[in-house]
């Protein structure tokens, strides 16, 4: 506990997105005041042809509930 799942258009380097893990993984153990050892992170390129079903419908959409950031754009308007 936790993982951070995180979903991304193509294009960043490998670089960019350890470092993005790393980022997130040492504010989630300040915040939620846990061991580095029980956070992980996944991220997954998600193609912008399918970010609107794939990703904003089933996950965005569907879970809107529970988002605490929410988006400010609509893929489908």
């Amino acid at each position: 506990m936790p993982h951070i799942s995180i979903k991304i258009y193509p294009g960043r380097s490998e670089q960019q997105k350890s470092r993005l893990s790393e980022q997130i993984a040492t504010d989630v153990v300040t915040i939620l005041k846990c061991g580095e050892e029980s956070v992980s992170v996944s991220i997954e390129e998600v193609s912008p042809h399918d970010w609107a079903e794939k990703v904003y419908k089933q996950e965005i959409l569907s879970n809107h509930d529970k988002l605490y950031k929410k988006p400010g754009y609509n893929p489908f308007e």
